[in-house]
């Protein structure tokens, strides 16, 4: 396992992240906990120690599930990551009662890294508010209390935003995790971020890597170029190469859903390969390309769908749109649209754009269905 120095201590670079945890069924809080406890066990000897989960991972369940799975070894030997649910003004004024929650639901005294949950548009005002919430400072003393080891921040927002959260809290900041991979490097200015974090001291921590697992499977043209300079490295392979090449990097977080995930990543993160100057311009090449489809860039983390008055899968109407946007899929896409019953088609859409007010990706969520409906219905 490679590990990176982050203030004295020795963190996995490859972090476990509690997002898409395996399941028994469809439904997200039904989680296999037998299939878990394994997945932890061979993370553990492997090297990785750093778990990251959330208060609204797996509807609620991840951080109850995450807790028992690692109560079996010394508390001492990895670090748990939560976070404050801050990405919706429902949670604001409830910073005391989520957090003594999530210390129950782990199991545990304290919290090694505690993160503000996505900084964005959307509540950056609302953080910034500490006469109204208090919630940000509530965090804090908890840290000068050590319930707290760490605190930081996630973000999908703008470098703007990023600058007006890190300019007040930054002094009480450590690391700030961001949505990096070698597509969003560029569509998301993850490059810029990087710079930003970098010059307010903290550290950088790495969300979708693979990018909800769009990078994971690349189209074959992308693949064949790829392939003729490293044969035989897969898609998350060439992502995770990628970021082991920005030294900035102290985390990467990947969500495992399986012990052929996690065996393939912890394989990766056994050495260190960086890119070279031609492989890393074969990947800036590729992503232009890929931006310049347009495709949106939803990661499924599936904030939106508790939001949506009609029940609708977004992540997956976003899916449609973009696989819709290749010429070759367009008749594919218009199958499987008219197949769904009517409730469960874009028409269903009713424009009321609650899902936008917590979409990391900042989605024009009401835009594309109506788009959708437009070419498929």
């Amino acid at each position: 396992m490679i590990y990176k120095n982050f203030q004295g201590v020795a963190l996995s670079a490859l972090g476990m992240g509690c997002m898409r945890l395996p399941q028994k069924s469809e439904n997200g809080a039904d989680i296999d906990e037998a299939a878990l406890a394994e997945m932890v066990e061979l993370a553990i000897s492997k090297g990785v120690n750093y778990f990251d989960t959330a208060w609204v991972y797996h509807h609620g369940k991840s951080e109850e599930f995450m807790g028992r799975a690692l109560a079996k070894y010394p508390r001492e030997s990895y670090y748990v990551a939560t976070k404050f649910p801050g990405f919706s003004l429902d949670f604001w004024g409830r910073g005391k009662e989520i957090f003594e929650e999530q210390l129950r639901r782990l199991g545990m005294d304290y919290i090694d890294y505690y993160l503000i949950h996505n900084v964005s548009e959307g509540n950056i005002d609302a953080y910034l508010n500490t006469e109204k919430y208090g919630d940000v400072e509530y965090m804090i003393a908890e840290k000068k209390a050590g319930r707290i080891k760490h605190l930081g921040f996630s973000t999908h927002g703008t470098l703007a935003t990023m600058k007006r959260f890190l300019d007040k809290y930054a002094h009480e900041m450590e690391f700030c995790q961001i949505q990096l991979n070698y597509l969003d490097y560029k569509l998301q200015s993850a490059k810029e971020k990087i710079e930003l974090i970098r010059s307010y001291g903290l550290g950088v921590w790495v969300m979708e890597p693979v990018r909800g697992g769009r990078l994971a499977s690349l189209e074959a043209e992308y693949a064949a170029k790829l392939e003729s300079l490293r044969p035989g490295v897969s898609g998350p392979e060439w992502a995770f190469r990628f970021l082991q090449s920005l030294p900035d990097v102290v985390v990467t977080l990947s969500g495992m859903s399986n012990m052929q995930q996690l065996g393939e990543n912890l394989e990766t993160f056994s050495c260190e390969k960086p890119l070279n100057e031609a492989e890393w311009q074969a990947l800036m090449e590729i992503a232009d390309d890929m931006i310049a489809k347009k495709t949106l860039p939803c990661t499924e983390c599936r904030y939106c769908t508790p939001y949506c008055a009609q029940q609708l899968d977004i992540p997956q109407m976003i899916k449609f749109y973009n696989a819709q946007m290749y010429p070759e899929h367009a008749g594919e896409v218009r199958a499987q649209v008219a197949a769904l019953p009517e409730e469960q088609k874009p028409t269903a859409c009713i424009g009321c754009r609650a899902c936008e007010s917590v979409c990391p990706q900042n989605i024009k969520i009401s835009e594309m269905m109506s788009e959708l409906a437009k070419r498929t219905c």
